[in-house]
């Protein structure tokens, strides 16, 4: 799968982004209450704290759970709720091990069309309909993941040009596109209350 993306804005963590199926659900998954480069930067974070070169979803859904927690609240936290955040990690992971044999790519491998993936991804613990179609519209335009009605599934995000989400940041000038697209929803939304 290696894939060259700017998610994180760090190289080697989104090295990491780029080969590991794992890692992208698991930065999607922490992509919430944080900004998105402190997200996937996260499971680059927990790698090195596990002393691995990836994410092992066996690994990962059998560590202690205070364990896992403390690895995540270590100076720097990989979240702002990192207690929690260990939970809904470990969660996704015991998923993909008893759904997908652990492996997170088999999520997206060989599906029939764009409504199956987001059925797949909305399934997944952790992931709402927003969170599922953001990732669905990741690996359509990042990834290469693209299987018919794929724009259509993953909605306005699947969108050509936009700048809604994570799945079109390439780089920094893209990031701060984001940044103001999301600044201008939640200001919209203040101003409709």
């Amino acid at each position: 799968m290696a894939t060259k993306v700017q998610l994180a804005q760090r190289p080697e963590a989104d090295e990491l982004l780029g080969r590991s199926p794992l890692a992208a659900l698991v930065g999607m998954l922490l992509d919430q209450q944080i900004p998105m480069e402190w997200a996937f930067s996260g499971p680059y974070t927990i790698a090195q704290r596990l002393g691995t070169d990836d994410l092992d979803a066996h690994e990962i859904a059998a560590c202690d759970p205070e364990r896992f927690a403390a690895l995540l609240s270590e100076k720097p936290a990989v979240h702002r709720y990192p207690g929690s955040m260990a939970k809904r990690v470990q969660q996704l992971c015991q998923y993909l091990v008893e759904n997908y044999d652990g492996d997170a790519e088999k999520v997206w491998k060989d599906v029939d069309g764009g409504k199956e993936l987001f059925k797949r991804l909305n399934g997944l613990p952790g992931f709402g309909k927003q969170k599922a179609q953001i990732f669905l519209a990741l690996l359509g335009k990042q990834y290469g993941v693209r299987p018919e009605g794929w724009r259509e599934a993953a909605g306005a995000y699947g969108e050509e040009g936009s700048h809604r989400s994570v799945a079109d940041i390439t780089g920094p000038e893209s990031l701060a596109k984001v940044r103001a697209f999301k600044q201008e929803m939640k200001a919209a939304a203040k101003a409709g209350k």
